[in-house]
């Protein structure tokens, strides 16, 4: 093998091995912010979401909506005219996470959720359990001690490797597995996974309207993210209680940019 040839190969070698290109400083979010579903009655939805899964109410950032807060992360409920559920569409479900599955499982269908799969054990990661909500919005409960509350979003794509890489080199956060099994992206805790949709493109979300990262200086991530090529949706604006736009990532996903002027 001649020195020219070995070098040639040591840099293709290289360029296979590199990771994945590190987000800009400017968009890597402070934590996972919200998620927005979509109800018939915002009011009534948050009343339940109270009652049967532990949420903290928390004041609506605009009229016509209703918010409940888990920790530091945020359920935003808006009206929506038919009930079309989340399974299946590329926000699949989002996760919540008790110390005891089974009374919260019970507490949530005593309340009026649809228990779709019940409590069993995912081998080596954690027990969980499925449900719909009266509106047709897909959670996934389960018992880790190590992440309470507010646990993970889980999307629905094409390909899911490639969707966790743009994540990963737009808006930053830790690439990891989830016990060591289940690859994905962690957000101040937060977990955002994908799966695979099949041949086909998964429907558009609609029960669970977007994803939300929080920042300190949004206006700043807006615009590094539009310069590092990232399609917006929605310039930046104000409510009250937070300023936010819309970017949009591959598969048609709706992310939002947050910057929250009240705690949640």
């Amino acid at each position: 093998m001649t020195s020219r040839f070995a070098l040639l190969v040591g840099l293709a070698i290289s360029v296979l091995a590199a990771p994945a290109q590190a987000a800009d400083p400017l968009t890597r979010p402070i934590t996972y912010d919200n998620v927005h579903i979509r109800v018939l009655d915002p009011a009534q939805a948050a009343e339940w979401y109270v009652k049967a899964l532990g949420a903290r109410m928390s004041q609506p950032p605009a009229a016509g909506t209703a918010q409940v807060t888990f920790g530091d992360q945020v359920i935003t409920i808006t009206k929506g005219e038919t009930i079309v559920g989340s399974l299946g569409t590329k926000i699949d479900h989002f996760g919540l996470s008790y110390r005891d599955l089974d009374a919260a499982v019970k507490t949530a269908e005593t309340a009026g959720a649809k228990v779709t799969s019940a409590p069993q054990m995912s081998p080596g990661i954690f027990r969980y359990a499925y449900i719909e909500d009266p509106w047709g919005v897909r959670i996934e409960m389960v018992e880790d001690a190590q992440r309470l509350g507010f646990h993970h979003v889980h999307l629905r794509v094409q390909d899911p490797a490639a969707t966790l890489d743009w994540f990963e080199k737009h808006i930053g956060g830790e690439r990891t597995k989830l016990y060591g099994k289940l690859d994905g992206m962690r957000y101040d805790g937060v977990w955002l996974f994908a799966m695979p949709s099949g041949a086909a493109a998964a429907p558009a979300p609609s029960a669970i309207m977007l994803i939300a990262f929080r920042y300190a200086d949004m206006d700043t991530a807006f615009t590094a993210l539009k310069s590092n090529g990232v399609k917006p949706s929605a310039e930046p604006r104000d409510l009250p209680a937070l300023r936010y736009g819309f970017v949009e990532e591959p598969n048609g996903i709706r992310v939002e940019i947050v910057k929250r002027n009240t705690k949640p």
